[in-house]
């Protein structure tokens, strides 16, 4: 026989789930953030389409491999050969390999093809700083134009700062203060401190360090 599960307005004895205690001395405290953000993946640049010189390419071998390809049908067809094959015949046969033409053609087509290798093996998109990862699935990046905004306007938060001029690169941050009044020393050290603080709020895997120089403003006139 089953035991009653008790009737309206009496209590019942919930089920009780044991959960053995963690010893003492072996709590681990949660891994900091930089191993987090290891563990879910590499943080490099992100690589570019490459659109342009992609579709440049292949236009250009569309239309050798569609001339080349008409011309040996056609004499396959029993037509004669096109005069630019005929010609491009007789230079190759004819011109030694040390000929002045020779050597540009040979060296246009080095620099070509060093210039697809370098396409191909360089990500590319320089102009996007790539941010910390925290997932594993997202990747996000920064325009370098919107960082260096980002840091103009915290630069032009301190007092004495009339004007500022931000260049940010991939390592490093150049930094052009316009200082009106205040010392100068006192300006730079505070623009240093606000945009490291500043830096380090913009999330990149290699924030740019910022290099300061404040001056004076110039005489009108």
């Amino acid at each position: 026989m089953s035991e009653s599960q008790g009737t309206e307005g009496t209590t019942q004895r919930l089920p009780v789930i044991e959960k053995a205690a963690d010893p003492v001395g072996e709590y681990e405290p949660p891994p900091p953030a930089e191993e987090k953000e290891a563990e879910a993946g590499g943080t490099g640049r992100f690589w570019s389409a490459r659109r342009v010189p992609a579709g440049i390419v292949a236009l250009l071998l569309l239309v050798v491999a569609g001339a080349f390809l008409y011309d040996v049908a056609a004499v396959r067809a029993g037509r004669s050969a096109m005069h630019w094959r005929r010609e491009l015949a007789r230079q190759l046969a004819e011109r030694p390999l040390d000929d002045i033409w020779v050597l540009v053609g040979a060296g246009v087509a080095a620099a070509v093809g060093l210039w697809l290798i370098v396409l191909a093996v360089t990500p590319g998109l320089r102009a996007v700083l790539p941010m910390r990862r925290t997932h594993a699935d997202v990747r996000a990046g920064l325009h370098r134009k919107a960082a260096a905004t980002v840091l103009r306007d915290r630069a032009m938060e301190v007092s004495g700062v009339q004007s500022v001029r931000v260049r940010t690169r991939r390592r490093k941050s150049d930094v052009r203060a316009v200082a009106h009044f205040r010392e100068l020393d006192e300006v730079r050290a505070d623009v240093e401190a606000v945009l490291a603080e500043a830096v380090r709020g913009l999330g990149l895997v290699r924030p740019p360090a910022p290099a300061v120089r404040v001056a004076r403003p110039g005489r009108k006139g």
